[in-house]
């Protein structure tokens, strides 16, 4: 135990710990925000607040066999930012496989293209010709016959085609014969912010993404026997499926049981569309940040739901769509309903916010809204952290609209601890300690930064270890110093500030300080924006007429929880913790009290989610 301390000497220290505490540095482009009233210093929205929206209707039509994707996108883009637009920019993400482009990763020679190809744009019905449209790999640039107002309305319609890839799967792409994840399909207008104006960031492969909050309305048109599925609320299914299938999806909406909508057997005989040489599937999603859709013409569809909101009653259902013969996928609608039920009433203890979370069966790892394309796992315990982990995402960064691009650790830190939490209530036996390592061994030498540090600013090792591990070892240990309770208040108020807005960092970190009724501007400090490296050692271990006194030294400093494990003569062990919160007045030493009367035999420091950089000092053997 602690040494106690008086009542009057706690509240000493407490207002000498608040008094101490200072200000986050803050880069000065973020600073003028809060002169300009767009966000504001206790994490609320400013009085000035503003973000742009738009509707998309998108009506494409998709050949799974020759993979030529064409279509058509009308935008009703409202400019609702103080600034009179005399251009727009517009986002081609397909262009990552463009002859030429920038990207991160090798793409073999035969996936490139020439890119998405506009056929027609026509801004408020003037059309556009290529003397007023840039195109710089992903961005096109495109110059406004008359300037967007400020609480104007532009309609920007645009037809385009492209062939997507067979292979070089980025994210994207198709899968195998008669199956294909089809994502940034469309051109989309960028993000126009109070921080950096446009975003003209360029989309090259590891860094991820940053769109507004849109509404879409989507058609998507695909050869008889390929069912379809996608971000937002399939609006005909008994247009598109034959009726036992509608059917089964209908039962599934409004049942906990896991229904079998298409089975492996039906998926080989096909015969599930309606009897069209082609079907059109109508989508519809509010308030969103992206659309993808996927398609095959053999998979097999399992689907479940499950009330996530007892104050409305509203229900989420959850579906695994995947190639029959990839038997790990049989147990992924069960991981990812348990996933959408610990994310309601567990952590973040937030009803999932939208109407279905689909697991597609695909070639890669990454989250998109209601929609996640991932890969076959080689084991159980892969498949239960793949797919909680990506199904995670929903709350970050697509519920809170963090900029990925630039913010990795505020989207990819949270589904990190979002894993390690789930994962044991899925299967008690997992212990997930995915990155811990990694982040101790790598701690304070060339390849680690500041957590703050750019996402644009980082590859390899850096970018691994600031958007994964050690942001969310912070918020795990945020929570541990906090308490649960506290914690989820300080948690929501976040979510309840920015929810469908564009957060900053410091929009979070003033949050929570404004949620928990404290300053931890000094975890903040020491975590997210200083150098440094974990490490603590048992210094001394006193044998006392009350038991053991034992000292630990913080000889790195990055603050991290205690933990003892002693294990007594007799073969009983016993357990102390103490959390981040020892190390907040800047001590290099904490005293713990073991009060008993058997001999120790072991005491040993640290645990799982402990990282250390020296561990040779962490344990101690009695004589």
């Amino acid at each position: 135990m602690f040494r106690t301390l008086s009542l009057a000497s706690l509240l000493a220290l407490g207002s000498f710990a608040a008094q101490a505490q200072q200000p986050l540095p803050i880069p000065r482009n973020l600073a003028a925000t809060y002169a300009a009233g767009t966000h504001a210093e206790n994490g609320l929205p400013g009085p000035n607040y503003w973000q742009n929206t738009a509707d998309y209707t998108i009506k494409v039509n998709f050949n799974p066999a020759t993979r030529l994707l064409k279509g058509t996108v009308d935008i009703a883009y409202q400019n609702n930012s103080p600034d009179s637009l005399r251009q727009l920019v517009f986002k081609l993400y397909p262009n990552i496989y463009q002859k030429g482009a920038p990207r991160d990763t090798r793409f073999a020679a035969a996936d490139l293209t020439d890119g998405v190809q506009i056929e027609q744009l026509t801004i408020n019905g003037q059309a556009t010709d290529e003397s007023v449209r840039r195109i710089d790999a992903t961005n096109m640039t495109v110059s406004v016959p008359k300037a967007i107002g400020p609480k104007q309305t532009a309609r920007v319609t645009v037809a385009y085609s492209y062939t997507l890839n067979k292979g070089s799967h980025q994210r994207t792409g198709e899968v195998e014969p008669g199956a294909d994840f089809v994502a940034y399909f469309f051109p989309r207008i960028a993000v126009y912010d109070d921080i950096d104006g446009w975003n003209r960031i360029p989309y090259t492969g590891s860094a991820e993404l940053y769109n507004d909050f849109c509404n879409f309305k989507a058609d998507i048109t695909v050869p008889k026997d390929f069912v379809v599925w996608a971000t937002g609320t399939l609006t005909n299914a008994p247009q598109v499926l034959q009726k036992k299938y509608a059917q089964r999806l209908q039962d599934a909406e409004k049942k906990d049981d896991v229904i079998t909508i298409i089975s492996a057997a039906e998926a080989k005989r096909k015969n599930i569309t309606t009897n069209n040489a082609q079907n059109t599937w109508h989508f519809e999603a509010q308030d969103v940040v992206d659309f993808v859709f996927a398609t095959s013409d053999h998979y097999a569809w399992q689907a479940s739901s499950l009330m996530v909101d007892p104050a409305t009653k509203r229900r989420t259902r959850v579906d695994a769509a995947y190639n029959p013969k990839h038997k790990d996928f049989e147990e992924v609608v069960h991981f990812a309903r348990r996933t959408v039920e610990a994310m309601s009433y567990t952590f973040p203890k937030w009803p999932f916010p939208y109407s279905h979370e689909t697991v597609f069966d695909g070639l890669d790892q990454m989250e998109y809204p209601m929609m996640v394309n991932d890969n076959p796992t080689k084991t159980r315990e892969d498949a239960i952290t793949l797919t909680d982990h990506e199904i995670f995402h929903t709350m970050f960064p697509f519920y809170m609209g963090i900029n990925e691009t630039k913010y990795g650790w505020m989207d990819e830190g949270w589904a990190t601890i979002g894993e390690w939490i789930i994962s044991p209530l899925i299967d008690p036996k997992l212990v997930d300690e995915y990155g811990v390592m990694p982040y101790a061994r790598f701690a304070h030498t060339e390849q680690d930064m500041p957590i703050v540090t750019l996402t644009t600013q980082q590859t390899g090792t850096p970018f691994y270890l600031n958007s994964y591990p050690k942001p969310g070892l912070g918020y795990l240990y945020v929570k541990d110093m906090l308490g649960d309770e506290l914690f989820t208040k300080a948690l929501h108020t976040y979510i309840r500030n920015w929810h469908g807005k564009h957060p900053m960092p410091y929009d979070f970190f003033n949050s929570m300080n404004a949620g928990a009724g404290q300053n931890m501007n000094w975890f903040w400090q020491r975590w997210f924006f200083d150098l440094g490296y974990p490490d603590l050692a048992i210094q001394t271990v006193t044998k006392q007429a009350t038991g053991y006194q034992v000292t630990v030294a913080a000889k790195g400093t990055k603050p991290v929880p205690v933990d003892l494990t002693v294990t007594f003569t007799d073969g009983t062990t016993t357990k102390l913790h103490r959390s981040v919160a020892a190390w907040q007045s800047g001590n290099t030493s904490v005293v713990l009290d073991i009060s008993t009367t058997k001999t120790a035999k072991r005491i040993v420091l640290g645990s799982t989610y402990v990282p250390d950089s020296f561990p040779k000092d962490n344990v101690w053997e009695g004589r």
